[in-house]
């Protein structure tokens, strides 16, 4: 039985000069010192964040009636013995940063105030798309940074996201997502990296890299099967098997945690084989600390610790929803507390929680509070006096432009659709038709967690707080010569087609149609993209289809642009487009980035993160997967994708040539190294067109016969090589024998003997060269210290040419 709490039921006065607030003792010695002086109520109010909203009057925060609350609590009773968390000030509704900022500070200083150490609380907020606050810069969706195959240009985004958020007084931000889609029709594919492992851990792995230079926490979400719900429903059950829960969901936050140094991880809703990810301690105490060492906090997905109560049916209370998640290592109830607090308290004064569960809890929370400087005694919550905080200043909307332009996948282009031609004058002929539900509006930039679509159209008359220009307008300034006319055709969703005629008109009278469709990204339901926003298939939204085959109907040469949170198969016209290209929000300069691909200015280097299917339906799948996962004559059903994972064409052409192996000309005959040595494998690539460009070299792995069924191929390595034409570059990859690695018959990861193919390659189904090796020597058992990446090489040019390892 465990004894009840031994601590001071009543908090004692604090004296100044305690140990804890000595900056020069070691931060597990302020630690221990602080934690052992507090009552277990002042403890267990770390564990908790309560969800507020900042003011744009200067006042302090005020607690957030929320869907789930019944009512908001007391600030007062919120505060008398600490908190741990305010969640969201910025992120509730629309507040001036330099006002808000002072509202925050207010409310810390009453936090610090009211409880008898000082300590204020982490303030964290959503930036997945860039910080989700009014006026801040909205960054292209991970799903763009995927198609960046450009970890450097992600890692400069996050410092600039994180430099915003410290700017107004946020400590930790929730991201970046980690999911690996495994079923687009899921509404929140828009917020992962892509379809691949190593593409999701490499991005992602950056990301956190940019964001935690700034002093702002990354927190990893959602650890960990989230995307592999059943027909990609939110929320659904999860039904994968070992093997691909190591192989596909565990790498890329093993990666986070082991390179990124990750600092704070939350769990996912889901549950897997039954077991809920907030219940599950194999996972988030054996798995991530034990055996990854990670060292940070692990904080709930919202309200997901009641869920283990109300939804998953794990949980016959709030308290025991509470005693379950902490003991599996949940560190932090959010967005407000329900199943911690008072609860808890009294499941560790009857003896059902053990005390020391609380301490572990608190002692994380504790240690990073210290390590943000937040228990020094000079410690300030306020900005610099007199500063006017800017939130979206020039170089961040260039380095967003950027990277919405590195991101723009150009599908096809067989009709010579694009660049569009020149224009040929007259008042009488219109040079391009701009139609589609997607072409004037804001919406299609946006995904759903940035502030406009998350927060902002809960404010109807609030002004957006950035410049969002549209396609329309981005367009007509890039062509300023072209005659552009515009009619909608029909909305993204409904079944209205009342718009086609004028359209179709328009269309005719054209020498060119350029047609926008794809996405409206919003929340639960009220969007056809983003949380709770999940597809029965991957058809086009609403009647875009039917406007789309109407419009080639008219014998116009038809573009389409694709802006999507997901991959959308255009059926059987899309053979016969004159080309076509997909973005995936591309955030505030997106309609600037697309209309410079049109016009020719940009030249379209991004590869897509996820395979674009053939057919709408049947069963959505990635490239991932072993031989019986490909067409055959036992089925059917023909899962080739019409465009597969990494494809993405350019204005430009490249020539693959002189293929190595550790630096010489690749021999015919097998390659042979040791199942703990390495290979280097390149080749050169030159550009052989007039324009410049980007090729991404792709490198993938295939092991012929193993223990058990292994994908065709799997990316190992990539390099996003920038060329003037005629220039020519020496790309690299140096690949360890631990890259082979994969969880064999009995559960543990293996390295062992046997022939492999390392294919250089422009897609998943577009290889230029292949190399065969042999490793040698004995069977390896591998864990979590091995090699998780290639060395990429890439012989540089000249200063404007980008290296991406």
């Amino acid at each position: 039985m465990t004894r009840p709490s031994t601590h001071l039921t009543e908090a004692q006065p604090v004296t100044a000069d305690h140990d804890w607030q000595d900056p020069t003792s070691t931060v597990e010695d302020r630690v221990e010192a602080l934690l052992s002086a507090m009552t277990l109520e002042e403890k267990v109010a770390q564990l908790h964040g309560v969800w507020v909203r900042a003011s744009s009057d200067g006042e302090p925060v005020a607690p957030h009636q929320h869907d789930m609350s019944q009512d908001p609590p007391s600030w007062e009773r919120v505060i008398k013995d600490g908190l741990g968390q305010l969640t969201r000030p910025f992120g509730t509704v629309p507040v001036d940063p330099t006002e808000g900022s002072a509202s925050l500070a207010r409310s810390q200083r009453e936090i610090m105030a009211a409880n008898r150490f000082g300590i204020p609380a982490v303030a964290h907020e959503e930036c997945l798309a860039g910080f989700a606050a009014w006026t801040a810069t909205i960054y292209p969706v991970p799903l763009a940074w995927g198609a960046c195959f450009d970890p450097e240009l992600v890692e400069q985004m996050a410092t600039q996201i994180g430099r915003s958020m410290r700017a107004v007084g946020a400590h930790q931000g929730l991201a970046p997502v980690l999911d690996v889609v495994r079923d687009a029709r899921w509404g929140r594919t828009e917020e992962t990296i892509g379809e691949d492992p190593h593409l999701v851990a490499t991005i992602a792995t950056a990301y956190v890299r940019g964001l935690q230079s700034t002093g702002v926490m990354a927190t990893l979400k959602h650890f960990v099967g989230y995307s592999a719900s059943r027909a990609g429903r939110n929320l659904a059950p999860v039904s994968v098997g070992p093997r691909e829960f190591a192989d596909v969901f565990l790498p890329p936050f093993e990666m986070a945690v082991r390179e990124g140094r990750a600092q704070s991880v939350m769990h996912a809703y889901n549950d897997n084989d039954g077991l809920p990810a907030a219940a599950d301690h194999g996972l988030l105490t054996e798995l991530l600390r034990d055996t990854w060492g990670f060292e940070g906090t692990v904080v709930a997905d919202y309200f997901g610790i009641d869920f283990l109560h109300k939804l998953h049916g794990v949980a016959e209370s709030p308290a025991q929803a509470g005693a379950l998640a902490l003991s599996a290592g949940v560190d932090v109830e959010l967005p407000t507390v329900h199943c911690y607090g008072e609860l808890l308290v009294e499941e560790v004064r009857s003896g059902r929680v053990p005390e020391e569960v609380v301490d572990r809890a608190a002692r994380r929370v504790l240690r990073q509070k210290c390590e943000l400087g937040m228990l020094d005694p000079g410690w300030s919550p306020e900005a610099p006096s007199g500063t006017e905080i800017d939130l979206d200043p020039s170089e961040h909307r260039a380095l967003a432009r950027r990277l919405a332009e590195r991101s723009v996948v150009l599908l096809d282009n067989a009709g010579s659709g694009l660049p569009l031609p020149a224009p040929v004058g007259g008042d009488d002929v219109t040079d391009v038709a701009l139609v589609g539900p997607l072409a004037d509006t804001e919406d299609a930039m946006l995904g759903c967690y940035s502030f406009p679509a998350h927060v902002g159209r809960r404010h109807p008359g609030t002004e957006t707080g950035v410049d969002i220009p549209t396609l329309l307008a981005s367009l007509r300034a890039e062509l300023p010569d072209h005659r552009i006319e515009h009619a909608q055709g029909c909305a993204v969703d409904g079944d209205s087609v009342d718009g086609f005629d004028a359209a179709t008109a328009l269309a005719r009278s054209a020498r060119v149609c350029v047609v926008v469709l794809g996405d409206r990204s919003d929340l639960f339901g009220r969007g056809t993209s983003g949380e709770g926003c999940d597809a029965t298939d991957l058809r086009l939204p609403g009647t875009q289809q039917e406007l789309l085959e109407a419009l080639v109907e008219t014998g116009t040469p038809v573009v389409a642009v694709v802006l999507s949170g997901r991959p959308y198969v255009l059926g059987p016209v899309a053979d016969r487009l004159a080309a076509t290209v997909q973005a995936f929000f591309p955030g505030e300069e997106g309609g600037r980035a697309i209309a410079g691909v049109l016009s020719g200015r940009v030249d379209p280097g991004g590869r897509l993160p996820v395979s674009i299917p053939r057919t709408p339906g049947g069963q959505p799948s990635t490239y991932l997967g072993p031989a019986l996962a490909q067409r055959s004559q036992v089925s059917s059903v023909d899962p080739t994708p019409r465009h597969p994972f990494g494809h993405g064409l350019s204005y430009t052409s490249f020539e693959w040539t002189d293929p190595r192996v550790d630096g010489a000309p690749a021999p015919e005959e097998v390659t042979e190294f040791a199942t703990d040595a390495d290979v280097m494998i390149g080749c050169t690539v030159r550009n052989t067109g007039s324009r410049s460009g980007s090729e991404v070299v792709q490198l993938y792995l295939s092991d012929p016969v193993a223990q058990v069924a292994q994908p065709i191929r799997r990316l190992i390595g990539y390099a996003r090589v920038d060329l003037e034409p005629g220039q020519e570059r020496a790309v690299g990859f140096t690949v360890h024998a631990d890259l082979s690695a994969y969880t064999g018959r009995d559960l543990r990861r293996v390295v062992e003997p046997g022939d492999l193919v390392l294919e250089l390659a422009a897609s998943s189904g577009d290889v230029r060269h292949r190399v065969r090796v042999r490793l040698t020597g004995p069977t390896r058992i591998v864990d979590h210290t091995r090699r998780l990446t290639c060395d990429t090489h890439v012989e540089p040019i000249d200063e404007q040419v980008s290296v991406i390892g």
